[in-house]
Parts: structure tokens; sequence; C-alpha cells
């Protein structure tokens, strides 16, 4: 008994000791985890964004290109900042005489470059590590005008990288862009948005807001 004593002390803390410590460490960690703040860039050759518009015959695919996007996230506060942008005039739906009535006549891109969207509060708790769905509030500018928009998005976020997957509506004739139906087209009066996006280090601090 002596000797095991001796050993001991010599060796430093007891096993016991230390697996106590360790145990008690590992939730210090995951607490640190999940209070760090969220840095999402976006990069336009890693974001995707596809709509889809029907009509009477058939359902019209398209797709935008996003320009720059980073979006700043607090898990502490729930606190959120950053902007996306998009350039309008990279919209395209593979037919030639559509887009160009598409960019002349309802969205005039030319006058209107950007779409964009800032978003100012998350209801929800975003998983550090893991997987959740919550809702993004903010608002969504297009046409030369804002308008409030609740966004669902599912975020995946790793040690080394993040995934977020957003399926939301816009009403765009409701908010006052016009309406390209015809005599003989009938076109849904909102189009589907879909969004894939994907980056790396997502515990790199920020530029600021």
């Amino acid at each position: 008994m002596a000797g095991g004593h001796t050993n001991l002390s010599k060796r430093g803390l007891p096993s016991s000791m230390i697996a106590a410590g360790v145990l008690l460490l590992f939730p210090s960690l995951a607490v640190r985890a999940q209070s760090q703040e969220l840095t999402l860039r976006f990069s336009p050759s890693t974001t995707n964004i596809n709509f889809t518009i029907g009509d009477i015959l058939h359902t019209v695919h398209g797709s935008f290109n996003l320009k720059s996007g980073e979006v700043h996230y607090d898990p502490g506060t729930a606190a959120v900042h950053g902007n996306l942008v998009v350039e309008t005039t990279s919209g395209q739906t593979g037919n030639r005489i559509r887009d160009r009535r598409m960019h002349r006549e309802i969205l005039e891109s030319e006058r209107n470059p950007e779409i964009a969207f800032r978003p100012d509060r998350v209801e929800g708790k975003v998983t550090n590590p893991g997987t959740s769905t919550v809702q993004v509030h903010g608002v969504f500018s297009i046409h030369g005008a804002d308008h409030e928009l609740t966004i669902p998005v599912r975020v995946q976020v790793f040690a080394d990288h993040w995934i977020a997957d957003a399926h939301f509506t816009v009403p765009y004739v409701k908010w006052g862009i016009k309406n390209p139906s015809t005599f003989f087209l009938r076109v849904s009066e909102s189009v589907e948005i879909d969004v894939h996006a994907t980056g790396t280090n997502p515990f790199a601090s920020g530029g600021g807001h």
C-alpha cells in the first residue's frame, strides 16, 4: 500500500481525479463552441440560386448568380447581420427571347442591377456543431423596393465547413413587379426560389458589420 501511494505521488494526480477533470472539461468546451460567432461567407462558385415559375403549359426553370454574401450569427444573443447580393442581369432561363423580355420589361435589370437580402433576426437556434432549421427574417430588396421576408433555412455546421439550404416564395406581382402573362400565356404570380450554399471556416472572425 505504501509503495502504491509513493508511485502515485511520483506520477502526479490519481487517475480518478484526472478522469473527473476530463469530464468537467468536456461540457465547458461544448459551451464554448456553442457560443462562438458563426461567420458564413458565401462564394459565387459554391452558391446555387435557382428559380421556378409555372404557366399553364409547362414549368420554367432558371438561375441567378451570387455577387457577394456574408452573414454573422451570434448564438448567445441570436443576433444576425449581413448582406447577400445577387446580380439581376445574371438571371437566365435558357431562352434568349424570354430572358430579354424578363430583363427589359419585368425586372428592368438596367435600372435595378442588384437583388439583396439583409437578415436582421433568427427564430430558432443554430446547433453548433450539428444540423438545424431556423426562420431567418430580413429585408428583401428587389426592383427598387424593400420587402419583409422570412426564409426557412436548414444549416449544417461542422468544424471546418458549413452547408445552407433554403426554399422560399417571392410574390413578385403582389410586390408590384409586372406580371408577364399574356392572353395566350398565364404565368404564376409568384416564383419559387431554391438556394444551396457551402463554405469553409465557419468560426473565422468576420470583418465587421
